[in-house]
């Protein structure tokens, strides 16, 4: 499964932060509008470290080869 190239760590942890990184860097890279609804869904479906571990799954780092 490709993941979204966004680098987590050194982001503000405010989870609306990260929400809206996740999103933003999911629509420039040409991911699935549903896609992105599921991951955040997922993302909001529990607590903080439930939406860590989402984001932490959808996601590599930037400077990550494929």
């Amino acid at each position: 499964m490709k993941k979204v190239k966004l680098t987590l760590v050194g982001l503000d942890g405010n989870a609306f932060v990260l929400l809206g990184a996740f999103a933003n860097a999911a629509s420039k890279q040409g991911f699935e509008k549903a896609y992105i609804d599921d991951v955040m869904n997922r993302c909001k479906s529990g607590d903080y470290n439930n939406l860590l571990c989402v984001l932490m799954d959808a996601c590599e780092d930037e400077d990550e080869e494929d």
